[in-house]
């Protein structure tokens, strides 16, 4: 068992590792484990069909559960550009990209995105997701 299983011992540094773990291995048990229980999770660039928000940690956990489970897309790697310290402790903004494959595809593709996280004692209240909706749509073609 890690410290970072403990909430209380996480850090947002800590809590963005964990975050970008869960998504390389594609689980949204593990994902919303890191989200308070009335977390946001919110996507201000969403996508067609996808929701502006998932509201509390079992949104989190079923709608990732549902977008992952329906997605042949695989996450290979998650590139940090950067995460940045706020003036808030308890906030963290990070720059990844994601590179990605689809089984029936011999290329891969990238995806840059953003992510703002809210982090108190170890959990997630809130995140602010920018992700590349049109570099998803256009690497599912």
């Amino acid at each position: 068992m890690s410290h970072l299983d403990t909430p209380a011992a996480r850090t947002p540094h800590s809590v963005l590792t964990c975050y970008y773990r869960a998504m390389l291995d594609k689980s949204p048990d593990d994902l919303a484990d890191l989200y308070s229980i009335d977390a946001v999770h919110e996507f201000p660039f969403a996508s067609p069909g996808f929701p502006p928000s998932f509201e509390g940690r079992e949104a989190v956990r079923a709608g990732y559960r549902a977008a992952w489970g329906a997605s042949p897309v695989q996450v290979e790697e998650v590139r940090r550009v950067a995460a940045y310290e706020t003036a808030d402790p308890e906030v963290i903004v990070a720059e990844h990209v994601l590179v990605g494959a689809l089984p029936t595809k011999a290329t891969t593709f990238t995806v840059p995105g953003l992510l703002i996280f809210h982090v108190r004692n170890g959990l997630i209240t809130r995140v602010r997701d920018y992700m590349d909706g049109l570099g998803v749509a256009g690497a599912r073609k």
